[in-house]
Order: structure tokens, then sequence, then C-alpha cells
């Protein structure tokens, strides 16, 4: 099976709410996918870590690697 989309980051959720919101400023809706959040709402335990996954589209993938790691290294500070 073939998809348009990559995935460009994993990690914690404050992180990636900050990825996601930074993205969607420039342009670029990101799919997310969080297990954990998932389980939950199906009513089943959940793994507590809270990573998520990031993917954008393939075409935008160049644009959101700069994003992640400007948010990154902003973090570090």
């Amino acid at each position: 099976m073939s998809t348009n989309y990559t995935k460009i980051f994993t990690g914690n959720t404050f992180i990636s709410q900050r990825i996601i919101s930074e993205l969607r400023e420039i342009g670029i809706e990101p799919v997310v996918k969080d297990e954990s959040e998932s389980a939950r709402l199906a009513g089943f335990a959940a793994n507590i870590d809270g990573n998520r996954e990031i993917h954008v589209n393939l075409d935008e993938a160049d644009k959101a690697k700069t994003v992640i790691k400007h948010v990154l290294a902003e973090n570090k500070q």
C-alpha cells in the first residue's frame, strides 16, 4: 500500500502539540497518531507514555522538518 504521508516526529504530548501548532501556522495540516488516546476513547487500558506520531504530506516534509528543528532547539534552552 502506497501513501503520500511520512512520519516526521515521535515524542511526548507537550512537544508534539507545539509542533502541531507551528505546522498549522504555516499551512501544513499534520496527521497525528496517538494510540494511547485512541485506546482510552475505545475503553481499553492504555499505555501512559503519551507519545504521539506526527505525519505530513511528502511534499511538505522538508518544510515540516525545519519547524521541528526550530521547536526542539527552543525547547533545549
